[in-house]
């Protein structure tokens, strides 16, 4: 089943003229940040092959990404590591969400948030979507561009920290990446409050 109009048909029927879509990436990884993204999308402008990140190749979320930032408008936020140790994963995820809405070129009429719970601090219109990035087009490329933002980040970081295969892991517990932590020790980048983590310390 691909992501579709249904929700926003819904909201454009009641007069939210403008709805952005929300995701983020990096919830479960041990080091880097998370990452959110709001997108606004145009229904006659919609770039075909939008889906849930996670069902799409990297080559295809890069293609699709550009096709995105042409036809739609954006925002991305984030949550660093010092904060997701400081108020939790959930609540950093959240706060990564409202900077990403604060940040496109205008405020939304309403909100859909990928997930169970609306954050706290926003003031908008919302609604939670379980499973939002595979029902909902607008969160689908929330998704897409939350993840190549996201990607970006920890390729870069692998290249200030070799070792522990952040270029391809992208800081999740894989294999080699709690092996390089035994071998190499913590970075800065490492989420000190993830269980993994806080047992080296």
């Amino acid at each position: 089943m691909m992501p579709d109009f249904r929700f926003e048909d819904a909201l454009w029927a009641r007069g939210a003229a403008r709805i952005a879509g929300v995701d983020e990436a990096g919830r479960g990884p041990l080091a880097g940040p998370v990452v959110a993204a709001a997108v606004v999308l145009t229904p006659e402008l919609v770039p075909e092959g939008i889906q849930d990140s996670k069902q799409l190749s990297r080559k295809k979320r890069d293609a699709l990404l550009k096709l995105i930032v042409q036809q739609a408008e954006i925002g991305v936020g984030e949550a660093s590591v010092a904060e997701i140790d400081a108020i939790n994963i959930l609540r950093a995820s959240h706060l990564a969400m409202c900077r990403a809405i604060a940040a496109l070129p205008h405020a939304p009429d309403h909100v859909l948030i990928d997930g169970n719970m609306i954050p706290r601090d926003l003031t908008l219109p919302a609604t939670p979507i379980i499973k939002g990035d595979t029902l909902s087009l607008s969160i689908a490329a929330a998704s897409i561009v939350a993840k190549t933002r996201r990607d970006a980040i920890m390729w870069d970081l692998a290249q200030q920290c070799p070792g522990y295969g952040w270029e391809t892991n992208q800081g999740y517990p894989t294999k080699c990446h709690k092996e390089a932590l035994q071998n190499l020790g913590v970075t800065p980048h490492h989420r000190r409050s993830f269980k993994p983590v806080h047992k080296m310390l």
